[in-house]
C-alpha cells in the first residue's frame, strides 16, 4: 500500500483535501488485515495476557482502523457523491464482517477474561475494569458463545444489516436531493417571508442559471420545507410539499418499505440467535433502562401525563382555525401554519421577527461566552489550522482557563445538496494518552441552517439556536473529557440513553434573559432583544408543548413496539404499528398515506434502533440537572464546575447514574421535565 494514502496518516486530523474515493477500500482493507494479524500474534503469545500486552496494542490497531473509516463516514454524510457512495457501500460490509469475526473470536475473549480475572493482582483502575467488563459483554452480544454452526449465520446477518442500513439512508438522501416544488406564479408565494422567497429564487438559479425571472424552487431540506409549511397561505401547495416530504422513500428504487421489513426480520433473527426475546432486549443490554418493559412504561407514564395538555393544544388550534378562516377540519399540512398564526396572535411575535436578532455569528459568540462563564473554557476560530471538507467548514480551538489547549471542534453549519439532513455531532479524534503522547480530542458539529444569501448573513430561528446549543453539548462531552483511556474518553461507552444528557441540558441557556442578552443582537443594529419581545418569547416557551411531547413519545413508542412485539412475518405491517401507536398517543393525527417511517433514519440507519426513547430518558436527566442551576443561578460557578467535573469530564469511565447522583445529590425525577415543559396543573 502506498504511504501517500491520506486515510493511513495518523499524524493528526484527517487530510480531507487529499481524500479520494479510490483511497477508501485499500486503506480499510489494510487496517483490517493489520488488526487481524495482530490478534493472531496476541492470542498465540506465551504467558498470561495483561492490559499492557493485550488491551493497549489491540486498542492502538483498532484506533488506526477507525481513523481510516471515520473520515469516510463523515464525508458520506456531509459531501455525498455517487463515487463516494459506491465505495462506502462496498466497504462498510467489510467492516461489519471484520467486527463480527473479531467479536466471535473465542481465543481473544478468553484472553480478555484472563486480564479481567487478574485485575486485582495487576492493580487495574476502576476505569480499566469497566472497559474490560463492557468488552466482555460486547463479545457475548457479538455471539462469541454461539455454537460453531450458528456463528457464520450471525456474521451474515451483521453484514446484510450494514448494507441495508446504508441503502435506507441513501434512499432518503436521494429523494430529498431530487425533489423540487417549482413556483412560477408570484401569487403562490403569499405569506412567505422575503428571506424564504429569496432562497427559493437562488435555488432555482442554482438548478438552472437560465431560469426565468419568475421561478422559485423549494426543496425538502429543512430550511426550505419548514418555513413553507409554516407561512405559505396556499393550502394546496402546503399539502403538495407536505405530501412529498412525508412520502419520502416510498416509490420505485427508493422504496424503503421492503428494506424496513428485511431489517426488522434480521434484527429479530439476530436476537433469537443470542437467546433474547426481542431485539429491544439486545439494544437495552448496553443502556441505562433496565428492560424494554420499563422503558415502555416510562414512555407511557409521560404520555398519560401529557395527553390532557396535548388535547387542549389540539382543541385550541381547531378553534383558532374555525374562528380565523372557517376551517372545519385541520389537516396535517395545516398544523404548522395555524400554530404559527395562533402564536403570532397570542404572543404578538413571529419566528421571522425573532430571527432578526439571531445572526449566526452573534449566536456563536454568545454561545462561546456562555461556555466561558459556565466552565472557564474559551473557544476561538482558528480556521485554516487544519484541512476541511468544504469551504463553509470552520475550526474552533478550545482552551481552558489557563490557556492550555483542550481540543478542537469542526463546525459545518449550512444546508446543501449532498449533505444528510438534520444536526449531529461526531467524533473525529478521541482523547487518549499512550506512553508520553497525549492526543487531544476533536469533534464534528454539523447542522443544516440556511446559508448566508447575498449580503444577508445566516439568520437563525430561535429553535435553531437551541439546536446549536444541543449539538455543542454533545461536542463538549467529547472535548472536555479528562479521561486518558480512549475506550471510555469523551462519549465512548456512555450509554445511549444517557448520551443526550449534556446536549439537552445545554438547551436551557437559550431560554433565560441573562444568557439571551449574550446571544441576541439585531442583524442591522446590534440592538438587544427588546424587553417586550423577550417577555412574549418567554411566555410562549411552552406553547403547544403537550402536542410536542406527544409527538416525540409517538416516535419512541413506535420504535420500541417495533423491536419488542412486531413480527415481520405476521399479518401486521410496519405502518399498522405506527397507526396503533397514534391511536394511543397522537393528537395531531397525520393522514393514513403519511409514511414517516420510510424516512425514519434514526432507527433504520442511524443507531437508534430500540433506542429512540433515549431522548426522553435523557431529557429527564437534563431537566433535573438544570434545576440545580435554577436553584443556584444559571451561571453558578460551583454548579458549572461540578457539571464539567462529574458529567462532561468523566466520559464513559464510570456508571452514568452514579455520576449524576454525584452531581445532583440524588437520583433524577421526571417532575422537573414536566414542570419546565409546562405540563403540570397550576
Amino acid at each position: 500500500m502506498s504511504s501517500d494514502n491520506p486515510l493511513l496518516d495518523l499524524s493528526g486530523p484527517p487530510r480531507f483535501a487529499a481524500i479520494r474515493p479510490e483511497h477508501v477500500e485499500p486503506a480499510v482493507r489494510q487496517r483490517i488485515a493489520e488488526v487481524e494479524a495482530l490478534i493472531e500474534g496476541l492470542v498465540a503469545a506465551p504467558g498470561r495476557p495483561t492490559w499492557a500486552s493485550l488491551v493497549e496494542p489491540l486498542d492502538a490497531a483498532q484506533e488506526a482502523l477507525g481513523c481510516a473509516w471515520g473520515p469516510v463516514e463523515h464525508l458520506n454524510s456531509t459531501m455525498n457523491t455517487d463515487a463516494l457512495r459506491e465505495v462506502y457501500r462496498a466497504t462498510k460490509p467489510l467492516l461489519a464482517e471484520h467486527e463480527a469475526k473479531v467479536g466471535q473470536d473465542e481465543r481473544l475473549f478468553r484472553a480478555f477474561e484472563a486480564v479481567r480475572a487478574a485485575a486485582d493482582q495487576d492493580g487495574l483502575s476502576a476505569a480499566q475494569r469497566k472497559v474490560l467488563d463492557e468488552v466482555l459483554r460486547d463479545f457475548r452480544l457479538a455471539g462469541v458463545a454461539l455454537p460453531a454452526e450458528k456463528k457464520p449465520r450471525f456474521r451474515e446477518i451483521k453484514v446484510e444489516l450494514s448494507r441495508l442500513e446504508a441503502r435506507f439512508a441513501d434512499n432518503v438522501l436521494d429523494v430529498t436531493r431530487a425533489y423540487r416544488l417549482v413556483i412560477e406564479d408570484p401569487a403562490d408565494l403569499a405569506g412567505l417571508p422575503e428571506r424564504v422567497v429569496a432562497a427559493a429564487r437562488q435555488q432555482a438559479l442554482d438548478d438552472d442559471p437560465a431560469a426565468p425571472e419568475r421561478r422559485w424552487a423549494f426543496t425538502l431540506h429543512a430550511p426550505s420545507v419548514q418555513p413553507f409549511l409554516q407561512y405559505a397561505t396556499s393550502r394546496a401547495l402546503r399539502e403538495r410539499l407536505y405530501r412529498a416530504f412525508t412520502t419520502r422513500g416510498t416509490e420505485g428504487e427508493q422504496d424503503n418499505g421492503p428494506i424496513m421489513t428485511r431489517i426488522l426480520e434480521l434484527r429479530r433473527e439476530l436476537a433469537g440467535l443470542l437467546g433474547y426475546a426481542s431485539y429491544a432486549e439486545v439494544s437495552l443490554a448496553t443502556k441505562m433502562a433496565p428492560s424494554p418493559g420499563q422503558a415502555l412504561e416510562f414512555l407511557r407514564d409521560l404520555a398519560r401525563r401529557s395527553l390532557p395538555f396535548g388535547r387542549r393544544d389540539k382543541a385550541e388550534l381547531d378553534e383558532f382555525a374555525r374562528r380565523r378562516d372557517g376551517l372545519e377540519r385541520l389537516e396535517a399540512w395545516d398544523f404548522a401554519f395555524y400554530r404559527e398564526a395562533l402564536r403570532q396572535e397570542r404572543y404578538s411575535f413571529s419566528d421571522e421577527e425573532v430571527r432578526q436578532y439571531f445572526p449566526l455569528e452573534r449566536a456563536l459568540s454568545g454561545l462561546f461566552e456562555v461556555l466561558r462563564r459556565l466552565y472557564g473554557v474559551r473557544l476561538a476560530d482558528v480556521s485554516g489550522r487544519f484541512e476541511t471538507w468544504h469551504p463553509d467548514a470552520r475550526t474552533l480551538e478550545v482552551t481552558d482557563g489557563q490557556g492550555e489547549l483542550v481540543g478542537h471542534m469542526f463546525l459545518d453549519l449550512f444546508a446543501r445538496d449532498g449533505k444528510k439532513p438534520g444536526a449531529w455531532m461526531g467524533d473525529c479524534l478521541e482523547r487518549r494518552r499512550r506512553g508520553g503522547d497525549l492526543q487531544r480530542p476533536i469533534a464534528y458539529l454539523v447542522c443544516n441552517f440556511a446559508p448566508p444569501l447575498g449580503g444577508t448573513p445566516s439568520l437563525l430561528r430561535h429553535d435553531e439556536v437551541r439546536t446549536l446549543f444541543h449539538e455543542c453539548g454533545h461536542a463538549l462531552h467529547h472535548v472536555l473529557t479528562k479521561v486518558d483511556l480512549r475506550q471510555v474518553s469523551g462519549i465512548n461507552r456512555v450509554p445511549w440513553d444517557g448520551v443526550e444528557l449534556p446536549s439537552q441540558f445545554h438547551e436551557n441557556w437559550v431560554w433565560h434573559p441573562e444568557s439571551l442578552a449574550l446571544l441576541a443582537g439585531h442583524v442591522d443594529t446590534g440592538a438587544p432583544l427588546p424587553g417586550p419581545l423577550l417577555e412574549r418569547m418567554l411566555a410562549a416557551k411552552n406553547f403547544q408543548s403537550g402536542a410536542d411531547m406527544l409527538r416525540q413519545l409517538e416516535f419512541a413508542l413506535f420504535d420500541l413496539t417495533l423491536h419488542t412485539e412486531f413480527d415481520p412475518a405476521g399479518p401486521r405491517t410496519v405502518h399498522d404499528v405506527i397507526e396503533a401507536v397514534r391511536d394511543e398517543v397522537a393528537v395531531l393525527r397525520p393522514p393514513a398515506w403519511n409514511r414517516f417511517e420510510n424516512a425514519f433514519s434514526h432507527i433504520f440507519a442511524g443507531g437508534y434502533a430500540a433506542g429512540y426513547y433515549s431522548y426522553k430518558w435523557a431529557e429527564v436527566l437534563a431537566a433535573d440537572a438544570f434545576s440545580r442551576f435554577e436553584e443556584e443561578g444559571i451561571f453558578s460557578a460551583e454548579a458549572g464546575r461540578d457539571f464539567r467535573e462529574h458529567i462532561l469530564g468523566q466520559g464513559g469511565s464510570e456508571d452514568l447514574m452514579a455520576l449524576f447522583v454525584r452531581f445532583r445529590g440524588r437520583e433524577p425525577s421526571p417532575e422537573a421535565l414536566l414542570r419546565q415543559s409546562g405540563l403540570v396543573q397550576v
